[in-house]
């Protein structure tokens, strides 16, 4: 399917988690005209302390690559796990443009604001020890998720999420959700943006709060979730597992890695 423009965040490429399988057969059915990686597309804070890249990362990679190549236009705004890259704003790489923050004129005349979001995060920015210990709690769900649907599989029983169950505990405790949304919506109004297009805290979401339709990417470590501008202006947010059911389909249930 061909879109205008299609908006990702919160891949994590470098962890464990990182559905880059289900990534890939994404990107196999959209193709856009324009994209934007909405940060946290690296997940710089986890290879620092394990080295951990599969060779479906590369794959996802040159993936996006290859769109440049092919006359894609790939803009890169930096989260805080890939906050190194923050140090080549300006820059780009094989294509890739890295902005700190983008606009975007959506089809229908609208300005959309686009960001990561964490500089509202005031763990994040203040507290950085609380946040990293945030972020192993929830690679430590998904590390017990990742065996106990092992075990499942062998039983003959379906995918269960215990990390989809427990994260929104685990991320209420280091960011408020609620008061993150109404700080991007407010920098959105004071940016005279109509919509504003964020990830960071893995809840994806759309949704018209006063002036302004606020929009969330979500994530491919649990939700496999993007947003999409279609050709006639619409947004729209996709859940990859809808589209893979409604096609009938079968889900591929999140990989094992070897060692995990």
């Amino acid at each position: 399917m061909h879109l205008k423009t299609l908006f990702l965040s919160d891949i994590h490429l470098g962890t464990r988690g990182c559905q880059a399988s289900a990534l890939l057969d994404f990107l196999k059915h959209y193709d856009a005209e324009t994209i934007f990686l909405v940060g946290d597309i690296v997940d710089g804070w986890r290879l620092k302390s394990v080295w951990h890249w599969p060779t479906l990362h590369n794959v996802v990679v040159q993936k996006l690559l290859r769109k440049v190549r092919k006359g894609t236009r790939i803009i890169y705004v930096p989260g805080n796990h890939d906050e190194f890259l923050r140090d080549y704003i300006g820059e780009d790489f094989g294509g890739i443009e890295i902005v700190e923050e983008a606009t975007h004129q959506l089809i229908d005349g609208r300005k959309a604001l686009i960001l990561h979001g964490d500089k509202f995060d005031t763990v994040v920015r203040n507290i950085k020890w609380l946040a990293h210990l945030g972020d192993w709690a929830y690679e430590l769900a998904m590390y017990v998720n990742r065996h106990l649907n092992f075990v499942r599989r062998q039983l003959g029983l379906p995918y269960w999420s215990f990390s989809a169950a427990s994260k929104a505990m685990v991320k209420r405790a280091v960011s408020f959700i609620g008061a993150f949304e109404d700080a991007v919506i407010a920098d959105a109004i004071r940016q005279g943006a109509q919509v504003v297009v964020c990830g960071h805290i893995h809840h994806a979401a759309m949704r018209q709060v006063g002036p302004v339709q606020y929009t969330n990417c979500g994530d491919w470590v649990e939700s496999r979730t993007a947003i999409v501008e279609h050709l006639d202006g619409r947004l729209e947010l996709i859940r990859w597992d809808d589209v893979m059911s409604c096609a009938g389909l079968t889900q591929r249930a999140p990989q094992l890695q070897p060692g995990a």
